[in-house]
């Protein structure tokens, strides 16, 4: 299979799993690299399973009732637990949107001077006209291209001398200690990965899939038909792109282990310290390299986080909405896209240095996402939502694990602050 016919046939599952290395993912996983060298590399392999079942049973509900999360939980749940659900994703993807563009922005300025600010309102400008002048076809296969820029950090893994046989051991046996900065960095390392805009993100994608198939007319219209052939194909696509997501989640965290950990560089601050663990593939041009995979990744994941929450919000109130539509059919959708990344932008004027930003970020998503996991459990085990399609016993028992653990990983936080 050549590699067109390849990218033609991913879907949703593919371009979620990539935009989970956002900004804030690649500062997470530098992070986790730089502070603890290959200590924390078994959260790769640990994420994997929970993350593919969280973002599957996402997939299917929006596959069976053609609508978003948001529209499932106002059709069939209280006032209230909307409300709940919707606040905690706007709050978080504007906080995601602030600090990924802030992230772009440093890494430009980095590279070619000039302010910062200059450079933050012309990100904005840009993110905001692909998402509502590029027709969603079109913009899918453009993020599908993006996610190549990602294979910089396996590249410079693979020629960096590195201690194999402890990458393996520290992949395979999870190793614990008890202090308030292993567990927060847990708690970053699992917000970013499961984190909450991906919930709405990949729901709302798969109900644009059968818009764009002409399967149904539009976003909470009437449930599509739905075959256990395109269940499966929605795992497999699925799967693939959380295992290309896990996958450079680890070789960044090796990256970093074996450039800016070993050289001591045990916090990372600013976009150049970032830049450095690319170094030993670019060298002078490392600068360049970093800046293209934080432009690459932030162009494709700002407008997801910003669209993600206009899909909760318009189902929420009844605004047409959907990326297959035209900005004159769809105004009030459009708007509030513009308004989460108008209030994210905001963010960068707090104070707070870019790239730690993006650290507290994935901390924010950590804390946020247990409510929301929860819920997305009890949506996909309710006969009445999902019919014959409710979840199996793999994906209850990986979407519980999973529930607890970042509940109790959270709670570890806020209690030793």
């Amino acid at each position: 299979m050549g590699m067109r016919k390849f990218f033609k046939r991913l879907g949703p599952g593919f371009i979620t799993g990539a935009a989970d290395d956002d900004p804030s993912g690649i500062a997470t996983y530098s992070q986790t690299g730089a502070q603890f060298g290959y200590g924390q590399l078994w959260t790769a392999l640990f994420s994997f399973p929970f993350m593919t079942a969280v973002q599957e049973m996402c997939g299917r509900i929006g596959m069976v009732t053609g609508k978003g999360l948001s529209g499932v939980i106002k059709k069939y749940y209280s006032r209230p637990v909307l409300g709940v659900a919707v606040t905690l994703l706007v709050v978080a993807n504007a906080v995601n949107i602030g600090a990924d563009l802030g992230a772009m922005a440093s890494a430009v300025q980095m590279l070619f001077g000039l302010p910062f600010e200059l450079w933050l309102f012309g990100l904005t400008a840009l993110t905001l006209g692909l998402e509502i002048f590029v027709s969603y076809p079109r913009y899918a296969k453009f993020l599908k291209y993006l996610t190549l820029s990602l294979f910089a950090y396996i590249f410079v893994a693979l020629i960096v001398k590195q201690d194999w046989g402890n990458i393996l051991h520290s992949t395979i046996l999870p190793s614990f200690s008890w202090n308030k900065a292993y567990i927060m960095n847990i708690v970053a390392i699992l917000g970013t990965t499961i984190s909450p805009y991906l919930f709405f993100w990949q729901a709302d994608e798969e109900v644009e899939e059968e818009i764009s198939e002409h399967k149904i007319a539009e976003i909470g219209g009437r449930k599509p038909k739905v075959s256990g052939t395109m269940i499966r194909g929605m795992r497999l696509d699925t799967m693939l792109g959380m295992f290309f997501s896990n996958l450079v989640m680890f070789f960044i965290i090796v990256t970093a282990a074996s450039t800016l950990g070993a050289g001591g560089i045990t916090s990372i601050d600013t976009a150049t310290q970032a830049a450095e663990a690319l170094r030993p593939l670019a060298g002078d041009f490392s600068f360049i390299l970093f800046t293209l995979g934080i432009l690459g990744t932030g162009l494709l994941a700002v407008p997801i986080l910003a669209g993600s929450a206009s899909y909760a919000v318009s189902e929420a109130a009844n605004i047409k909405s959907g990326l297959s539509k035209k900005f004159s059919d769809a105004k009030g959708f459009y708007a509030i896209i513009t308004l989460a990344t108008c209030a994210g932008l905001t963010v960068n004027f707090l104070g707070i240095p870019p790239f730690k930003m993006l650290y507290y970020t994935a901390v924010f998503n950590g804390l946020a996402a247990p409510l929301l996991l929860i819920l997305i459990l009890l949506i996909a085990n309710n006969k009445k939502i999902m019919g014959k399609h409710v979840n199996g016993v793999i994906s209850n028992i990986l979407g519980g694990i999973i529930a607890i653990v970042m509940t109790a990983a959270g709670i570890a936080v806020l209690i030793m602050a």
